[in-house]
């Protein structure tokens, strides 16, 4: 008897399986078509889902009627039928804002802006984005920037980014006081972090205190110091993270260097922000207007003779004055302090004696046919 070891198993006839299929691109790739117009700093995510609605926008070919489209770097975006611009390096700016102006694209009172005084100032500059904001009463440091995924970053109270404030307020305090900020406090119901407060100086009836914040909710400082009984009257943000006021002068914008942005972001902040480094600046320089050239409709007309000798010097032979030299200056302002220059010239002659005798002639020194005879009558 053969041994049921020796059998060998029956081998099953092969599967055929179907070619593997591509995997489809998935929703979620790629980014937002109202982001990627953003980032290119065409408009705002608010305008470019407007201007969707309106139409204006397509995507290969095809009118979007809807924001919900996510486009990646293959899908070439349109708007009014020209090609969207490369997407432009991340770039990040100082401003120290003056007192007067609010942080928003359009204010409904009709108030200044903080971005159009930076249009005005800076045509050069692409499309900005704050990042947070200041009252229009706060001063100093504001962070711009042309890519909105960095503004939002930093933006979180996450980020651990200490901004610090100069304030002065009109009322009377103590450190110890300004201690107990240090631990939070709740205001009407909000929770406000621990914040760092140190007394500077007290200047009448004013005081005046640094503070140190991280979360940066709204009007955060006023509430804070309203907490204590003070009433704040001016406030200066002096830096925000690693970025700092300086001597900025007000109203100036001053761009970060990339490298200097790429070292204070790090890895983990640039890969959250999504940011783009190594890409394009966009030259935004406004180019010179022609002058304009003048029409002419017919030949010139020929002038007249009396045009003509007017237009040209009474003789033909004249030509204008050259310029004084110094001497000449001097030799007028002499002649108009102590008379026309005298000429003294000394012979010798002989007595009734024999006795030599020296004889001095002063005249008046003239030049060129002025001097003849007359000149040597001239006796003393």
């Amino acid at each position: 008897m053969e041994n049921d070891r020796d059998k060998k198993p029956a081998r099953k006839p092969p599967v055929k399986r179907a070619p593997a299929k591509k995997p489809e691109p998935k929703a979620h790739e790629g980014e937002r078509v109202a982001k990627v117009m953003a980032r290119a700093g065409l408009c705002s995510r608010r305008d470019a889902e407007s201007w969707i609605a309106q139409g204006r926008v397509a995507v290969n070919g095809q009118v979007l009627t809807s924001a919900a489209k996510n486009v990646t770097d293959q899908d070439q975006v349109t708007v009014d039928g020209k090609p969207l611009s490369s997407r432009e390096r991340t770039r990040l700016f100082l401003f120290h804002k003056p007192r007067g102006l609010v942080t928003t694209d359009r204010d409904p009172e009709g108030r200044a802006t903080v971005f159009d005084f930076i249009a005005e100032k800076n045509p050069h500059l692409p499309r900005l984005m704050s990042v947070g904001r200041l009252d229009i009463n706060t001063e100093g440091l504001l962070l711009l920037t042309n890519d909105g995924g960095l503004a939002r970053v930093l933006e979180l109270p996450s980020t651990g980014w200490l901004r610090r404030y100069r304030a002065r307020a009109n009322g009377a305090t103590d450190q110890t006081k300004l201690d107990t900020l240090a631990k939070g406090v709740t205001i009407d119901g909000v929770d406000y972090a621990g914040v760092e407060a140190r007394l500077d100086r007290v200047q009448g009836a004013n005081v005046w205190i640094s503070l140190g914040l991280r979360e940066g909710k709204n009007r955060e400082v006023k509430r804070l110091l309203e907490f204590l009984g003070l009433a704040t009257n001016r406030l200066i943000r002096l830096s925000y993270g690693p970025f700092q006021l300086g001597e900025l002068p007000e109203g100036a914008v001053e761009e970060v260097r990339t490298r200097v942005l790429a070292d204070q972001l790090g890895v983990t902040l640039a890969e959250q922000a999504g940011v783009d480094l190594d890409g394009p600046v966009i030259d935004r320089t406004p180019e010179p207007e022609p002058r304009p050239l003048r029409e002419r409709t017919g030949p010139r007309p020929k002038r007249t003779p009396a045009e003509n000798a007017e237009s040209k010097p009474r003789s033909g032979t004249e030509k204008p004055h050259p310029r004084k030299h110094v001497s000449a200056l001097r030799d007028e302002r002499a002649k108009a302090e102590k008379g026309p220059r005298r000429r003294i010239e000394s012979a010798a002659t002989e007595d009734r004696r024999g006795r030599k005798v020296v004889v001095e002639r002063v005249s008046v020194a003239t030049r060129g046919p002025e001097r003849g005879a007359e000149a040597h009558d001239s006796r003393n």
